[in-house]
This record gives C-alpha cells, structure tokens and sequence, in this order.
C-alpha cells in the first residue's frame, strides 16, 4: 500500500527582523527570517523560516505576514546544538489577514516505535517520528508529540503504520548540560497533534 503523503503548514506572524542570507543552493539565494506567533498560554512560537530570495520583498520587520510552506528538516553536522534542524520552507509569503495562525497538516510513515510516558502530573504523552516523502527520493524526519487519549492512541503504532494529522509547530526552549559541564540554553522545534485524520489504530 502506498503511503499518502501530505506535509502543507500555514502561518502568520510578525518577523522579528528583517531576512538574513543563509546559503545558496542551485543559482538561488536563500534567506532566514525567524516569526513569532502568538499562543494562547501566553508565550509565542518563534519559528524558523526559510524563503527564497524572490519573496524577500514581501517581508517588512514588525508586519505581519502569512506563511504557506512546508516543514523541512535536514542533519545538523556542525556537531552544536540539535542533530535534527527543523526550518519551515516558505512556499508563498503574503500580508497578514490579522488573524494570526499556526497549523500544519502531515501524512507520513512511522520511522521509529513510538515512545509513551506520563509526566509527574499523571498525563499522557506520547513521542512520535513521522518520516514524510519529498521529491528525488528524500525524506523529512519530522517529531511529533501526542497528548492525552491521543498519546494512548498513537502509542498503539508500529513502525511503518500510516499517520495523518493536523496540529502545530511550536518552539520549546530547553537546558542542555555541556560535556564541559556549562548549560546552554537551546529550542527545540516538534509537531503538537492536535487531531488525528487517519483510521484510529
């Protein structure tokens, strides 16, 4: 059986600054730009955005703007931070519609067992890797958490099982102890689900 694959993200945010050069790859230019949208608990996703040099006009620092694309991710072989770089490729860039937005909506494989713990509170979470088909053969490896009867439902999975869903990309700051024995602070970046759209397992 085929897979379905499916990996679109809507956005709207403010940009923080203005876009920065980041590399170039086959004659085009590519720029970073970080945007922050707003949660309702209070503290803002700050995600990574990665847009061509043709949409660089269309991004004005402290504006709001709407962000369709995908979520990529690709290895990080610096040796600093996350081994996993997660960035959303922008597909198209348009002004806000002031009503900010975080969504994404993923069909992919299990690539790994899913991981299901409780936290010390008593509720469900279960950690996910959803391997999502692009074009040429490659793939995106993409982390994503479950909560509560989801996290019981999706803990259920097997490696290879299909699974589509809807849900959001958030930014997680966290600790990590140097071999030195210093701590940094960094942000992690992982798929919230919010809704299963595949048959439960």
């Amino acid at each position: 059986m085929m897979t379905l694959t499916k990996n679109d993200v809507l956005l709207e945010g403010i940009p923080l600054a203005a876009p920065e050069w980041s590399h170039e790859n086959h004659n085009t230019q590519f720029y970073r730009l970080l945007l922050q949208i707003p949660r309702l608990s209070g503290t803002p996703d700050t995600l990574p955005i990665l847009l061509s040099e043709a949409l660089v006009p269309r991004v004005t620092p402290g504006t709001a703007i709407r962000v369709r694309g995908q979520l990529r991710s690709f290895n990080n072989r610096s040796g600093v931070g996350n081994k996993l770089v997660l960035t959303v490729y922008a597909l198209d860039i348009q002004p806000g519609q002031d009503d900010p937005c975080n969504q994404i909506i993923l069909s992919g494989a299990l690539c790994k067992p899913p991981i299901f713990r409780r936290t010390p509170l008593g509720r469900s979470i279960c950690d996910l890797m959803l391997a999502v088909p692009r074009r040429y053969g490659r793939a995106d490896y993409l982390p994503v958490i479950a909560w509560g009867q989801l996290a019981v439902r999706t803990s259920q999975l097997q490696v290879g099982d299909s699974l589509s869903l809807e849900g959001r990309v958030q930014s997680r700051t966290y600790h990590k102890v140097t071999a030195d024995g210093s701590t940094q602070e960094r942000v992690a970046y992982e798929v919230s689900m919010m809704h299963l759209l595949s048959p439960e397992p």
